[in-house]
């Protein structure tokens, strides 16, 4: 069998943060969450890249910057978008100290113990939101009843979409 040779490119490696690095990209992201509870809606969008994604908890949940902002408009039109505090942070770096990936534990009022992962990209001097992607975990032992809740939830769904389908075909 032959080796598998990757280019130099193609290969990352994590790496240990100089603590400077890390407490910048520390601070964007804790700054982002506290955009969100101070509902400072230009704040919040500002700490994304352009070409950034959000990962909501509903599997339907795939949003641009764009679609993410608006659909999160009237949370923080309201004054009170949502507030999620990290417990902890696990941040790694790429070689080039470019791009950084982190996974978060959260206390959420709204969603109970919660989970952030995502990408951070250095534009510049300041790191941006590449990707965010925001779970709720389950428990293992509660893994069979709520795969039971989201397959019946799930079947109500494609019910309604074909008997709205025959209704107006």
């Amino acid at each position: 069998m032959m080796p598998l040779l990757l280019p130099p490119a193609l290969v990352v490696t994590p790496l240990q943060a100089p603590p400077a690095k890390r407490h910048d990209a520390d601070l964007v992201l804790d700054d982002w969450h506290l955009a969100a509870a101070q509902a400072d809606e230009a704040r919040y969008f500002g700490h994304f890249a352009e070409q950034a994604v959000f990962l909501g908890t509903d599997a339907t949940e795939r949003w641009t910057k764009a679609e993410f902002r608006a659909w999160s408009a009237p949370f923080f039109k309201r004054g009170r978008a949502w507030s999620f505090r990290a417990v902890s942070r696990h941040l790694a770096f790429s070689a080039d100290g470019r791009t950084a990936w982190f996974d978060e534990v959260l206390d959420t009022p709204n969603l109970g113990p919660a989970r952030g992962t995502g990408v951070l990209v250095k534009e510049g001097k300041a790191w941006k939101i590449a990707q965010y992607n925001l779970t709720v975990p389950i428990p293992n032992p509660l893994m069979d009843k709520v795969k039971q809740l989201i397959e019946a939830q799930g079947k109500a769904e494609l019910e309604k979409a074909k008997e709205k389908a025959t209704k107006n075909p």
